[in-house]
């Protein structure tokens, strides 16, 4: 298993193994999936303005292997604290919060690993307790924590974000906008992004 950065990524990784899902962990080594000739600088352009520059771009977590569906996974977690659960409940707010940075980078990923491969967000909440069904539909546990999973692609985000720091050079999602667009993780993302999910878990065999 590789080394990874947060127990986010950890426990998500734990997911993919336990469900059998194909994938390879994105590590500091990530220079050897740049094709040959091609650089490891962004265009960052402002949304609020013509200006732009050049940025490293900026690695993400996980290449997934589906059934119909290959998917380069950029891991986002957020935590969900026992006082705000509830509230998170009542209200169905989630925080969905990216930088520019993340944006453009998963842009540039796309865009290199070509048509086959998706570019998505997936957002891994840890919550004090264990989340409510009303909620979540896609919930473990793992170590003692409990995480719940929320993915959406590169496209349904860009369609729907909007500035929440011009100096964070952050953007999000409305609550409306993730419910909507947002789905599990599997089913039905990594099981091909199918309209309705399969009876059980799905199987994946590997590749």
């Amino acid at each position: 298993m590789a080394q990874r950065r947060h127990h986010y990524e950890h426990a998500f990784e734990w997911y993919l193994r336990a469900r059998r899902v194909p994938y390879v962990a994105v590590d500091e080594a990530r220079k050897a999936l740049i094709p040959e000739g091609q650089g490891l600088k962004v265009r960052v352009c402002s949304p609020q303005s013509a200006d732009s520059h050049d940025a490293a771009l900026k690695s993400f977590d996980f290449v997934i292997y589906g059934q119909g569906s290959n998917l380069l996974v950029e891991v986002k977690g957020r935590r969900i604290p026992r006082r705000s659960l509830a509230a998170a409940n009542r209200r169905g707010r989630l925080e969905s919060w990216v930088t520019l940075e993340d944006i453009h980078s998963m842009a540039a990923w796309g865009q290199l690993f070509g048509p086959d491969f998706t570019p998505t967000f997936l957002f891994v909440y840890w919550c004090d307790d264990q989340p409510p069904d009303a909620l979540f539909e896609e919930t473990f546990e793992h170590r003692g924590k409990w995480y719940a999973l929320r993915a959406i692609t590169l496209d349904d985000y860009r369609s729907a974000m909007r500035v929440r720091s011009l100096r964070w050079g952050t953007v999000h999602l409305s609550a409306q906008s993730f419910d909507r667009l947002s789905r599990p993780f599997a089913p039905p993302i990594a099981a091909g992004m199918l309209a309705e999910p399969p009876p059980g878990p799905p199987v994946f065999e590997p590749l």
